[in-house]
């Protein structure tokens, strides 16, 4: 009974730290000549997009990833230097698109996301394409 006791406690440990991540993003890679109209996002489970941040924006030179993730995410919507267009829309979602500005100009770009797991940890993260 106590080795049993030990495993549920285990497991549900185990569930309660566990965070929401992107499962799927898409570009991930170098397109060819014409540029994407839209980046695509799929979670590990519904996350709320009220509490969610996406940025899309051509990588900074000579900035890591990192680096450029956080100047991403620190952009207000509209900011000029963003390609993603339009509102992200509100309430519970598994996938997300994010429209892109048309003719992206050939080069690296960083897609940057910041979201809130369930148990209320924020979780960061980017992913790169380029455009030819």
């Amino acid at each position: 009974m106590t080795r049993l006791f030990a495993l549920l406690l285990a497991a549900a440990l185990g569930t309660a730290s566990a965070h929401t991540e992107v499962t799927v993003v898409s570009p991930t890679s170098t397109l060819p000549a014409s540029a994407p109209k839209a980046v695509q996002l799929s979670f590990a489970e519904p996350v709320n997009l009220r509490f969610a941040t996406f940025r899309v924006l051509p990588m900074p030179a000579g900035k890591t990833p990192a680096e450029a993730t956080r100047l991403a995410l620190a952009l207000k919507p509209g900011s000029p230097q963003l390609v993603n267009t339009g509102p992200v829309p509100s309430g519970m979602a598994a996938k997300l698109s994010l429209s892109l500005k048309p003719n992206l100009k050939a080069g690296p770009y960083l897609i940057a996301w910041a979201i809130l797991s369930e148990d209320g940890h924020p979780v960061t993260g980017q992913s790169l394409f380029r455009v030819r």
